[in-house]
C-alpha cells in the first residue's frame, strides 16, 4: 500500500481483501455521504437495485446525509463498479 501504487495496482489489492473476507454473493454494505438534496439522493437510488435497502442520517445541520445501502452482489467487480458509478454524483464522500 505504498505511495506509489498504480490505480491497477490498487484495485487488485483492494480485489483481493474483498475476496479473501468475502463469499461472494453476498450482502455488502456501501456508505456514502452528499449533499441533501434531491437530486443528490435520485442519483444515488439510481446506481442500486430496487433490492437494495436504504437507511439514511440528516447531519446536525442538515446539509448532508449519510447513508448506508445493503445489496446483494456477486462480485468484488459489482462492488467497484457501484462506488465507481456513485463517483460522478457532485459532493459525494464514498466510505
Amino acid at each position: 500500500m505504498g505511495e506509489n501504487e498504480t490505480e491497477e495496482q490498487k484495485r487488485k489489492r483492494l480485489r483481493k481483501q474483498l475476496d479473501d473476507t468475502h463469499q461472494w454473493p453476498c450482502s455488502f454494505s456501501f456508505k456514502f455521504i452528499l449533499p441533501s438534496n434531491e437530486g443528490s439522493v435520485a442519483a444515488l437510488k439510481a446506481v442500486f437495485s430496487d433490492s437494495a435497502q436504504f437507511s439514511n442520517r440528516p447531519s446536525r445541520n442538515g446539509n448532508y446525509t449519510a447513508f448506508t445501502i445493503v445489496e446483494t452482489v456477486g462480485s468484488a467487480e459489482d462492488v467497484f463498479t457501484r462506488y465507481e458509478a456513485a463517483s460522478v454524483i457532485e459532493g459525494i464522500i464514498s466510505l
